[in-house]
Order: structure tokens, then C-alpha cells, then sequence
């Protein structure tokens, strides 16, 4: 057999374990699994957003942030009625986030043209 070759009589290392996170994920209950991305959405876009958002100067990226808070307010339109008791704080965190992206924004964008406005409505200011 050359290097290149495999045989698939046994899963390398690499596969065995896929297959064991694959198991690990199948576990895990529907409304956990989409409120862990959430809250990674949530995370990254206030690091993206800048101190208005917990974040920091440096990582500061608007565009980023927009893009997130977008994918957050899609997530919670799509899964919010599934989401039980876990919907509210996720809208808040989303709400927060909303807010800060405007405050940190050098031109504000139009009442119901801000990042994921488009599945909220227009943001309160």
C-alpha cells in the first residue's frame, strides 16, 4: 500500500474521534446546541463592536459586527419559539448589542436599517 493509500477495514485516530463528537452532539438537546451559538454570535460580535459592547478598541471591526448581530437577530427570529425560557435574554443580549453598534457607529444607520433590524424591527433609540 503506498503512503498516500488508506484502508478503511479501521478509522484512523482522527476519524474515531469525529465519530465519537458527532455521538457527543447528537446528545445534546436542540435548544442547548442553538443557544450555544447564540451566545457565540453574541461574544464575538461585542468583541467586534468595541467598548460600547463590553469589547475592546483593538478588535474593533463595525462590518464584523454588523455581519453577527445579523446572523444573532436571524438565529432568534428562526428559533425563537423553540428557544422556551432562553428567548428572552438571548432578545435582550440582542437588543444590547443593537444599541451599542449604534452608539459606536460614526453615521447611524436609518431606523430599521441597523444589523438584524430587518427580523426585529426598527430599534427603539
Amino acid at each position: 500500500m503506498s503512503a498516500n493509500s488508506y484502508s478503511t477495514d479501521q478509522p484512523s485516530d482522527e476519524g474515531s474521534a469525529d465519530g465519537d463528537n458527532v455521538r457527543e452532539l447528537a446528545t445534546i438537546p436542540a435548544v442547548e446546541v442553538t443557544t450555544r451559538a447564540a451566545l457565540m454570535l453574541m461574544s464575538a460580535a461585542a468583541e467586534k463592536v468595541g467598548p460600547e459592547a463590553g469589547g475592546d478598541e483593538e478588535y474593533r471591526d463595525l462590518a464584523e459586527a454588523r455581519a453577527l448581530i445579523t446572523a444573532l437577530a436571524g438565529l432568534l427570529d428562526a428559533s425563537g419559539p423553540d428557544l422556551g425560557l432562553h428567548r428572552k435574554p438571548i432578545a435582550d443580549g440582542l437588543k444590547a448589542l443593537q444599541q451599542a453598534f449604534h452608539e459606536a457607529s460614526v453615521y447611524p444607520d436609518e431606523p430599521g436599517r441597523g444589523p438584524g433590524e430587518k427580523y426585529t424591527g426598527p430599534l427603539r433609540r
